[in-house]
């Protein structure tokens, strides 16, 4: 079998000397020197034209040549062919310019006296072997650094004292420092660190790592300051570079920036933290505060209070204006709550219209009382909202640290149930919390569950009232009114159990109930033949905002088949006056099909007057409190004779409740007030009842005992 024969080592000699030639020919010429082929040429002209057919391994140059001269020889083949290695030919006077070559990227220089058979072969040899490894090397490099160039990270390193020996583009940018800028300044020029909470200027972390001769981290909420004083958030680590004998001579970082994902984890936390439409404390921020607050309070012997605010009928807003309106009512409390409390306290949504607020030191409870009727000044002022001039009222509760309780969870519960006090007492005022309300809580809860039952069962009955024409004695018409019947077969009256139905919710269901029964039995008396008479259905402030409220009333007219002229909707003052506009659209679409409506317990409100010759009322119904002092004080009397007149002037029927006298009925007509009601003529009676009534009228008896 035939070898096949080695390739050739090219070699090209430039040189003018035919003396130095032949030299090189017979140092090459033997066999045990190896397979070289050699082209000599005495111009530089051939020899770079020889080099650009690209098959050349290797370049025996002199640098005096016919053509050129000196470094610049070099300079013109190290240009055309930088990959071939050169070695320079040259004599002892020549010998500093070879060096200068080697310097300018030359692999080596000859003597006269190294080319013979030995020398110069291993020259050659050593130095194609040591461009191949080069070239390696530099290829290597440059894939090391397209790399690093090319990933998400910056990278930064150092020698054993600090000064810097690489960047790559990544670092370049987030440090502001171009590598031939940074390469041989000191770390802390270039990469300059601080505390991002004190603004201290932080360890140098390569010194680190050299020193502990490991990976170290950066320490958290680390600060790059780039070179234009631009910030950003970074982390990651340094670590020691060793040698191949295992010792540190320097350190590498990577780092990257972190100021997003910081921001967004900030954010995700304040969100956590924080009502998303108020931009408040939430409820677990809120108890976070108390607990550490309690803490701090119990060291220093010292007090805090917890305030919990109820909006007062916000849910009627909320229904006629919609959630939108809502919600920037909402908005504008929020405001207002911040702008009336220390930077100290916390202002937090619980949700819905509900609010509490952490006053965190107060020297006596009365601080906390002070602070409370400054909240409810400040919501009385009009919320201009979406071209509405809202009015808007809170009820609330305080408890206080330590008596009231030793726990977050106990001082908002406490001042939750303080709130609900406030309520029943009114409305728009402030309870502080006492042992008691726990006991009436207890009840209050065990009532709503009851009520739940109540509604599902519909443990309901309706009594009537007949309304009575004060001049002939006549039934005019009714008024249902709701009782709870119990187990037991006990009947609740509704100032025992509305006000827990409306907070509740219950109301509604309650409610549309109430309307339907009134319209079912209004409808089976004329069917039995008794004559139809208006039924007047009370009909509170949360069902009336109800969206719903005006399909429902369509719908039971629909079910029972009462004619809307029989049927006469009770709305009270405040109901009717609380954002009027809305309150003419829901009123005349069902005065439109024929609905009457009375304004119930008139005289109470404060601004009705205004609004009486706009609303399409029909009746007014006197409230009783002014009757009940009609023979008492002149006030009253005067009062009842100028709304009967205004009634009569606004061709309104008016109807004075709570009649139980025969000398407040004398007054009443000579007053000439068209009707009356009141237990004088008939106390509220079940259905049966009642329907004898109607059979037989109200008995003279009646009417003349007192």
């Amino acid at each position: 079998m035939t070898t096949a024969p080695a390739p050739h080592t090219r070699i090209l000699v430039i040189e003018r000397d035919t003396a130095v030639t032949a030299q090189i020919r017979s140092a090459l010429a033997p066999p045990d020197t190896g397979s070289f082929r050699i082209q000599c040429v005495g111009l530089l002209a051939d020899g770079l034209e020889q080099l650009s057919s690209k098959d050349t391994d290797a370049v025996l140059l002199a640098l005096d040549l016919p053509d050129s001269q000196g470094i610049a020889t070099f300079d013109k083949v190290f240009a055309i062919a930088p990959d071939v290695p050169v070695l320079i030919l040259g004599g002892e006077r020549a010998e500093a310019l070879a060096k200068e070559a080697v310097e300018r990227g030359a692999q080596d220089y000859l003597l006269p006296e190294a080319i013979d058979s030995y020398s110069l072969p291993r020259l050659l040899r050593n130095a194609i072997e040591r461009k191949v490894v080069e070239d390696a090397l530099f290829l290597e490099r440059e894939r090391a650094v397209v790399t690093l160039n090319s990933i998400g990270d910056a990278v930064l390193s150092t020698d054993i004292t600090g000064k810097i020996t690489y960047l790559n583009i990544v670092a370049e940018t987030m440090t502001g420092w171009v590598r031939t800028e940074a390469v041989g300044k000191h770390l802390t020029e270039i990469f300059h660190i601080l505390d991002g909470a004190t603004r201290e200027p932080m360890r140098d972390p390569m010194a680190l790592a050299i020193n502990q001769n490991k990976t170290v981290g950066l320490p958290v909420n680390c600060i790059l300051v780039r070179r234009d004083g631009y910030e950003s958030s970074i982390e990651d680590s340094a670590a020691p570079i060793h040698d191949r004998h295992g010792a540190v001579i320097g350190a590498v970082i990577v780092f990257h920036d972190v100021t997003a994902t910081r921001a967004m984890s900030e954010l995700m936390i304040h969100a956590a933290q924080h009502d998303a439409l108020t931009n408040l404390a939430n409820r677990t921020l809120l108890s976070d505060r108390i607990d550490q607050s309690i803490s701090l309070a119990r060291r220093q012997k010292r007090s805090i209070a917890v305030i919990f605010l109820d909006l007062d009928h916000f849910k009627n807003i909320n229904d006629s204006l919609g959630h939108a309106v809502g919600d920037l009512l909402l908005q504008s409390v929020a405001k207002r709550l911040l702008a009336g409390v220390r930077g100290s306290d916390t202002v937090s949504r619980q949700g819905g219209d509900e609010f509490a607020i952490l006053l965190s030191e107060i020297a006596h409870a009365e601080d906390a009382g002070t602070s409370a009727a400054k909240i409810l000044m400040s919501l009385r002022a009009p919320h201009s909202i979406a071209g509405h001039e809202l009015h808007i009222d809170g009820s609330i509760g305080i408890s206080i640290y330590p008596q009231d309780g030793e726990s977050a969870e106990a001082l908002i519960k406490n001042a939750d149930t303080a709130m609900y006090h406030a309520k029943e007492e009114g409305r728009n005022n402030f309870k502080f919390f006492t042992t008691q309300m726990n006991l009436a809580a207890v009840v209050r809860q065990s009532v709503e569950a009851k009520l739940r039952r109540a509604v599902q069962n519909e443990d309901f009955v309706l009594h009537y009232q007949p309304k009575i024409n004060l001049a002939s004695g006549e039934i005019t018409g009714m008024e249902a009114l709701v009782r709870w019947r119990q187990d037991d077969g006990k009947l609740l009256y509704p100032a025992q159990f509305i006000s827990v139905a409306e907070d509740s919710g219950l109301i509604i269901p309650i409610g549309r109930w109430v309307m339907r029964e009134a319209c079912r039995q209004a409808r089976a008396w004329q069917d039995a033949g008794l004559h139809g008479r208006p039924m007047a259905v009370n009909v509170s402030a949360i069902e009336f905002r109800n969206p719903g409220f005006v399909a429902a009333v369509h719908g039971i007219l629909d079910e029972t088949g009462l004619e809307p002229r029989f049927l006469e909707i009770e709305l009270t003052e405040g109901v009717l006056i609380r954002d009027v506009e809305s309150t003419f659209v829901v009123l005349n679409e069902l005065k439109s099909i024929g609905i009457r409506f009375a304004m119930d317990d008139f005289g109470t409100g404060y601004s009705s007057l205004s609004y009486l010759r706009r609303l399409p009322i029909d009746v007014l119904k006197i409230d009783q409190s002014f009757v009940r002092e009609l023979t008492r004080t002149n006030t009253e009397i005067v009062m009842v004779g100028a709304i009967i007149a205004m009634g009569k002037s606004l061709q309104h029927v008016v109807v004075a409740e709570g009649i139980e006298t025969n000398e407040q009925k004398s007054y009443l007509q000579s007053q000439r007030c068209p009707e009356g009601q009141g237990y004088l003529f008939s106390p509220p009676l079940p259905a049966n009842q009642f329907a004898a009534l109607l059979r037989t009228g109200v008995t003279e008896t009646a009417m003349t005992i007192n």
